[in-house]
């Protein structure tokens, strides 16, 4: 067991219990306030530890590590000190925050220089992403948009088993939980009509899933194995993956995705490392046919997270519209990672790749309006009675994610976003 996970652990802060802070888990990220400029924090219940005010206090004095990589508006410089460099600042936190220690506890003015309210800070960006891949991994989600936009007897195209089909997207418009999102405009063409049209469109959607960052560089022609990948993943979000349904109809033959993907991407702020969601590790689906060597792994790399999504409509109460779980994942994120370096590309610090809708066995498991209410044909009621076949303007998508064993939650906290009229 890493140092840091263990269940017996308790803070002398006051954590509650349902908090998906507590002190096995210890997300990074950026925040500032009107006194503190960017600089890295790490979640710890209703507080962030301001991680630059205990380097410069000496208290990472065993660790060789600058103070000033703390003092960055990305968590980027960070994360390339590596994994042992990660692990030994996320133990060091932990000892610090335990109820057994009063090296911080002890001093009241310690405790105001490196403690400060959630409710104070003004999160930001966690890292600069140079590269974003969209996997579509998830075999419940493929079946049924092959089953919607196909024939259902062959609802997989003939690869879908065999690779995990991904698309390079635009980091440019990935943006943080609780950024406004402006519904965009687009070429759609209706079944009937003769000719496109271009204007807002009207099947405005979310995709709930998870992305991965990586926090190692290879060398463009280098590849990895999936069993290598954990050392190159230095943590998770939540991702929402906005999606122009109706614009996407129209324009992925033959390329695939474009503007119907590119206008917005949301991701929760705090990064949930690797190595506080090893307790959660499951076996994943069995892949039959048995995927080629390149793509084989030995132990456990699917998660169990469980994943919500409400919408909250403007003034109006939050409805819970569909829970699933990561780790229904056909491919998992070490094979995927394995895959986009097989040919050779190089991977880089701070790239995100995202999971692809994640979708379960069960109507309320479908991570997609497209899925929920099957092509707008079976719309979902809201607590105010209101109904949805996709998303409406001033609607807030809201999205949760935690796995919780042992009495312990490790949480994602959670990534929103409020969709504005087009322009």
């Amino acid at each position: 067991m890493l140092k840091a996970n263990d269940p017996s652990l308790h803070s002398w802060i006051e954590i509650a219990p349902n908090s998906d802070f507590p002190i096995q888990n210890l997300p990074f990220g950026i925040f500032e306030t009107d006194d503190r400029d960017p600089r890295v924090g790490v979640a710890i219940g209703d507080y962030v530890f301001d991680l630059l005010a205990v380097a410069r206090l000496n208290f990472f004095e065993l660790i060789d590590i600058d103070p000033n990589v703390f003092h960055r508006p990305y968590l980027n410089d960070f994360i390339a000190l590596g994994k042992p460099t990660w692990r030994a600042v996320r133990n060091r936190v932990s000892a610090l925050l335990r109820n057994d220690n009063d090296e911080i506890s002890g001093s009241s003015e310690l405790i105001d220089k490196c403690l400060v309210k959630q409710s104070d800070v003004r999160m930001l960006m966690p890292v600069k992403v140079g590269n974003y891949t969209d996997f579509y991994s998830s075999i419940e989600h493929a079946t049924n948009v092959g089953t919607m936009f196909r024939d259902p007897k062959n609802a997989l195209l003939p690869n879908w088993k065999h690779i995990p089909i991904g698309y390079h997207g635009r980091a440019s418009s990935i943006v943080l939980s609780g950024t406004d999102i402006r519904r965009p405009n687009g070429q759609t063409k209706a079944p009937d009509a003769e000719l496109p049209t271009f204007g807002p469109t009207r099947l405005l959607d979310f995709e709930l899933e998870v992305a991965f960052i990586t926090g190692k560089e290879t060398k463009l022609g280098d590849t990895i194995t999936p069993n290598e990948a954990d050392n190159y993943i230095f943590g998770l979000v939540l991702f929402n993956d906005w999606s122009a349904r109706d614009m996407q109809t129209w324009e992925y033959v033959p390329l695939g995705p474009f503007l119907a993907k590119s206008f917005a991407s949301s991701i929760s702020p705090w990064v949930v490392t690797l190595d506080a969601l090893e307790p959660f590790k499951v076996k994943g689906p069995v892949q039959d046919p048995k995927p080629l060597p390149y793509l084989e792994f030995t132990g456990n790399h699917n998660y169990d997270i469980n994943l919500e999504v409400l919408i909250k409509p403007e003034g109006g109460q939050e409805t819970s519209i569909c829970h699933s779980n990561y780790k229904y994942m056909y491919w998992n994120m070490n094979q995927q990672l394995a895959h986009q370096s097989s040919n050779g590309c190089n991977l880089q610090i701070g790239d995100m790749y995202a999971s692809g809708t994640i979708s379960g066995h069960d109507k309320g498991s479908y991570g997609s309006m497209l899925e929920l209410t099957w092509r707008g044909t079976q719309p979902i009621k809201l607590a105010d009675g209101t109904e949805r076949k996709f998303i409406n303007d001033y609607d807030t998508v809201i999205m949760r994610g935690f796995g919780e064993k042992n009495g312990i939650r490790i949480g994602f906290g959670e990534v929103k976003g409020k969709v504005l009229p087009a322009l």
